[in-house]
């Protein structure tokens, strides 16, 4: 990494909305990443027609991640977003030796990373960049967020007015000090597997979820129904981790060979 977080190449990509520069910088936000155990076959099922398969699964469970995060100084300027993702591999790739130790590995250097099922966003930008250059299934919306020292409440509103899609809110407890976690991402666009590194930085708490509580709304949204088909409604995520201080470098992705 240069001596300077930010200070990349940087490369234009044309989009609908206009010039995006990549990697994509966030400066200032904040996020909340909470995890679920979910079925593992429900997980095979979001990942049909991919060459993708869950990964730290066992004994027919897997995990899911809602994370939400606050951008509120970007390259492609402040919006919000949510994603519904799963930790996957390469269904051909060797499992790692380092199982979940392999996340604190070089995003470069891992097979594991994670499959985005949905990604809400709230600007059109942001909407077209993620969709033109990634595949990422994005969509536009309004997307609520509210994170204090002891307290989560953000939601997902349906697009077209009906109601919401999700809502996690709760009680957060104290939790513990722990580093950042890089992401490695993977996508499908134009037929293609694509893997892109995100590069973050920012100390982070990681926290017990049994005081938040996810609940789906009235919405018919398919990702309502993504969410109930991993039995999450009414659920609370296994851990939580809560950050003011997140930064990361959103890179090009590159096409994997099968």
């Amino acid at each position: 990494m240069p001596r300077d977080f930010f200070d990349v190449p940087l490369t234009a990509h044309r989009t609908s909305q206009g010039l995006v520069e990549l990697p994509i910088r966030y400066r200032e936000v904040s996020a909340v990443v909470a995890i679920f155990r979910v079925p593992e076959l429900r997980a095979r099922e979001l990942l049909a027609g991919t060459p993708l398969e869950p990964a730290l699964a066992r004994s027919g469970r897997a995990f899911a991640g809602l994370a939400f995060y606050e951008y509120r100084d970007t390259t492609i300027g402040a919006y919000g977003e949510v994603g519904l993702a799963l930790p996957v591999r390469p269904a051909r790739a060797t499992p790692p030796r380092l199982g979940a130790l392999e996340l604190f590995r070089a995003p470069r250097e891992r097979e594991l990373g994670v499959f985005i099922v949905d990604l809400p966003v709230s600007t059109a930008i942001a909407n077209a960049a993620g969709r033109e250059l990634w595949g990422f299934p994005k969509f536009v919306t309004r997307l609520p967020f509210a994170l204090a020292t002891d307290r989560f409440d953000a939601a997902v509103l349906d697009p077209d007015g009906e109601g919401e899609i999700v809502r996690l809110s709760g009680e957060l407890g104290r939790g513990v000090p722990a580093p950042p976690l890089s992401l490695t991402t993977y996508s499908m666009f134009e037929g293609e597997l694509i893997r892109t590194p995100v590069d973050v930085r920012g100390a982070q708490r990681l926290r017990r979820g049994g005081g938040l509580r996810l609940e789906l709304g009235e919405s018919r949204h398919a990702m309502v129904e993504h969410l109930r088909g991993l039995g999450l409604d009414q659920a609370s995520p296994v851990l939580v981790a809560t950050t003011d201080r997140f930064q990361s470098l959103l890179h090009a992705g590159a096409r994997v060979s099968r």
